[in-house]
């Protein structure tokens, strides 16, 4: 084509398309006549609703449906024509008086002519020269003809799939508008209609009147439609329609060019205007064997006289619909009772009646060919598969479908899909995790599978039984994400069951709920150590912790519950005595993972970090001293592992790592829950170095912790900085002062114990195996005790700060002198201890 004729189409597409934006054609929304029709080939005979395109030799059956009532008479006009530039011969225009009786029960019978292209049907007036005028003026214009079934076509193909789009979205506001929603975008996918989103972010009950409005650019352009009537015009006649309906100016191009063959067909059929007719384009809507015809002008029965015109499907070779599968690699259940294969790329077969006897076709483990019917369905997506046959039927646990039917008098062959048969598969979680449930809250587990296509439901029993409901959603072909709501459930054993079609029991998948677990932040550990902090929170739920394959255990028990710290040992089962524990084999700076195990069975992860080595030394000898101008104590005490609260403990300890001691090097005393403690340091002089490997420290504890400390003491080195471990010293105890034991010369009563500071004394024997002790009470206040006669040895008792020792009190025992009847007997030094036993004294109570 030249430049020069391009530029005047340009131009007149730009007319057209300003035109298009001027003017809005009026809407098919009259009703008219109504034809019935069918159309025969070979011994197949077919409503006119299923027949996409005639050919060659098809016996075209033809009748109009007029009521008995109907006053005007029209005359049928059935044409062929052969293209824009071939007027067809006289022969090709067919009449039938409708008036008449013949016509009106019979109608007629019509052969599609060889050469024929396209079909019209023409609905005249009765007048004396109606037919010869109509024949002349389609011969005179053959291609405008042409152009008008063109539009016809596209205009009607266009407006089923939009009725039936506005039609489902109607009858779902009505049933039930809540879920536009989700049927909404299946339904536009299948119909190929452009939805506002927008809309379905609204209140459902607005959702509907908001999709459908600007109905005009709802319709997408459909390849297959356009490829239908593409066919019908060849030549430049086609040029300028083809230009104004493909250019996105006008809103076309990515849309139909629904509203442009409207407007064309009011300017085409406004040129044909004569004295005597003007001719009407008329819509015909297919239904089985009715033709339907829409008008959007009133017709007149005065001059000019009003000619209906409706096209007929186009005479061609068959064009089977291109129907693909959304997701091919999806895996669909066989047995699932609403079986639904989503399909696109063809919305007249959603749209039309002209897909028909569609079925899916599957083979049994036998090879016997089974065909299920199906139904395209445009609100949910695909194709609706009765699968109601396959109850008795032998498949193979995975097979293959294929979509098979009709298009018009043609086959077709559909997409295929991948089936399953509901059989016996095992169900695991796909983690570790999932296996574990957490109660108080809504848990998300995954489960996995060969395929997940065939759940029909899923529900899940708590440990006290009670049923709950899940919710539920396939993730992958083979997993199920499932959503398990255990806010208000106990700790214990769970269990899902997965119900699945086709299958009578549904399957069981054990699974256990939990209380909350801790918060494990990190295992701290020294270089070369068999211990280690494990620090986060329910510390004690820790069974034990494993790293480098050495397993640790508590320590002990937390004493609190909720402390922060729990101190981690080598499980002694692993080595043969405590001093050869092993230590994994990590250095300071190295970066692990501990494993810690619950005592419910749960484990988890921490991260290790490991310290440098600290400092150790080991204890070499000890001595107590009574400081200058304390007071003796008649109490001996009975272990060396005793400190007098008015003593001075010396003791020396030798260092072991590093081999000698640093001048930064100090050593801490303290109580055993360290709210005491005190630093023995070179700088204040209680610290001295007997040789560069050994160091003699001085501890008073009467300075250092005042006159209320008492039990057991520990210490440490520390060395720049790094504390060692803990290790045992003495036991600090406070002393009373014991003043006179009295004894009555009657050995059956007890003697008097006369001191200070009693409330000191746990308990008073008269042996030193603490046989029948009498008990001190807790705070005695009283400066007397009666306690058992002593032994020859003397009087034994326990400090209630150490009562775990058994002491010696070295007293001086008084007796009163013998009654004056009696005859004097030799005297008895008041130095020497009593040695009659005597029966134990009554217990003592609070003066």
């Amino acid at each position: 084509m030249s430049l020069r004729p391009c530029r005047w189409l340009a131009a007149l597409a730009v007319l057209s398309i300003a035109s298009a934006q001027a003017a809005t054609p009026a809407p098919f929304d009259l009703k008219g006549p109504t034809l019935e029709a069918t159309v025969a080939r070979d011994k197949t005979t077919l409503p006119i609703a299923q027949v996409p395109h005639l050919a060659e030799g098809d016996k075209l059956w033809i009748k109009a449906d007029f009521p008995a009532s109907q006053s005007e008479h029209y005359l049928l006009v059935l044409s062929f024509l052969r293209g824009p530039t071939n007027p067809p011969p006289k022969d090709w225009f067919f009449k039938c008086e409708t008036w008449k009786k013949a016509c009106a029960q019979k109608g007629m019978t019509v052969t599609v002519p060889e050469g024929a292209q396209q079909a019209l049907i023409f609905l005249a007036p009765e007048d004396g020269g109606d037919f010869k005028t109509l024949v002349n003026a389609v011969r005179g214009r053959p291609g405008a003809f042409v152009r008008s079934t063109q539009d016809l076509n596209q205009a009607t193909l266009d407006r089923s799939r939009l009725e039936r789009y506005l039609a489902s979205i109607r009858d779902l506001n009505a049933a039930n508008p809540a879920v536009l929603k989700d049927t909404t975008p299946l339904l536009a996918r299948s119909l190929g209609i452009k939805v506002d989103e927008k809309c379905l972010d609204r209140l459902p009950q607005l959702q509907a009147p908001c999709l459908m409005q600007g109905q005009e650019t709802l319709i997408l352009n459909d390849g297959h439609s356009m490829s239908i009537v593409e066919a019908l015009t060849t030549g430049p006649a086609s040029d300028l329609v083809m230009a104004a309906s493909s250019t996105p100016q006008a809103n076309y191009g990515y849309y139909s060019p629904y509203l442009s063959s409207l407007l064309d067909l009011g300017r085409l059929f406004d040129s044909f205007r004569v004295a005597n007719y003007q001719y009407i384009p008329a819509l015909a809507t297919a239904l089985n064997n009715k033709l339907t015809l829409t008008l959007n002008t009133p017709p007149s029965f005065q001059n000019p006289k009003s000619v209906l015109v409706a096209a007929l499907p186009a005479v061609e070779q068959a064009l089977p619909p291109p129907l693909h599968a959304v997701s091919p690699k999806d895996i669909y259940c066989a047995r699932k009772n609403s079986l639904v294969l989503p399909v696109e790329g063809a919305p007249l077969v959603f749209a039309t009646e002209y897909a028909h006897h569609t079925v899916l076709r599957v083979s049994g483990k036998d090879g016997e060919v089974i065909e299920l019917p199906a139904t395209a369905d445009a609100t949910q997506g695909g194709f609706l598969i009765d699968t109601s046959s396959l109850g008795t039927a032998s498949l193979a646990d995975r097979f293959r479908g294929s979509l098979h039917g009709y298009w018009g008098f043609d086959k077709f062959d559909g997409p295929g899909f991948q089936l399953v048969n509901t059989h016996s598969q095992a169900w695991a979680p796909a983690s570790q995790d999932d296996g574990s449930l957490i109660v108080g809250r809504a848990n998300t587990i995954h489960l996995q599978t060969g395929s997940v296509a065939c759940i029909d439901r899923i529900m899940v029993k708590d440990p006290s039984g009670k049923e709950l409901r899940v919710d539920w959603s396939p993730v992958k072909a083979n997993e199920v994400e499932i959503n398990l709501p255990l806010q208000q459930a106990q700790p214990g054993a769970l269990t899902l069951f997965v119900s699945q079609f086709g299958s009578t029991e549904p399957h069981p998948v054990e699974l256990r709920a939990y209380p909350e677990a801790g918060r494990f932040e990190t295992f701290t550990m020294h270089e070369g150590e068999s211990h280690g902090v494990l620090k986060g929170s329910r510390l004690a739920d820790v069974a034990s912790l494993s790293v480098k394959g050495v397993e640790f255990v508590p320590a002990a028990a937390p004493s609190n519950p909720e402390s922060d710290q729990l101190r981690m040992e080598v499980k002694l089962a692993e080595a043969t005595d405590a001093s050869s524990t092993p230590a994994p084999s990590l250095q300071q700076g190295d970066t692990a993972k501990a494993k810690v195990t619950l005592h419910d069975g749960r484990s988890y992860n921490v991260s290790v970090a490991v310290a440098a080595p600290r400092p150790r030394v080991e204890l070499v000898g000890k001595s107590v001293q009574t400081a200058s101008g304390g007071n003796s104590s008649n109490i001996q005490l009975a272990s060396e592992n005793q400190l007098p609260q008015d003593a001075q403990l010396i003791f020396s300890v030798r260092a072991k790592s590093p081999a000698i001691f640093s001048r930064e090097a100090n050593v801490e005393v303290a109580s055993s829950d360290e709210a005491l403690s005190t630093t023995l340091s070179f700088a204040n002089r209680t610290l001295t170095l007997a040789d560069a490997r050994v160091a003699v420290a001085t501890f008073d504890p009467t300075k250092a912790f005042g006159f209320s400390a008492f039990g057991p003491l520990k210490f440490r080195v520390v060395n720049q900085g790094v504390a060692g471990d803990w290790q045992p010293l003495v036991t600090l105890v406070r002393l009373p002062v014991l003043k006179d034991l009295e004894c009555p010369t009657d050995p059956e009563k007890s003697c008097k114990l006369t001191g200070a500071n009693l409330f000191l004394v746990d308990s008073v024997a008269s042996n030193a195996e603490f046989k029948e002790p009498v008990a001190v009470p807790v705070g005695f206040p009283g400066r007397a005790l009666p306690v058992p006669r002593p032994s020859k040895s003397g009087l034994y008792l326990k400090l209630r700060d150490d009562p775990s020792v058994v002491n010696l009190a070295a007293l001086v025992v008084d007796e009163p002198p013998p009654p004056p009847a009696a005859a004097a007997p030799a005297p008895v030094p008041t130095q020497e201890p009593v040695t009659a036993s005597t029966p134990p004294p009554a217990p003592i109570s609070n003066p």
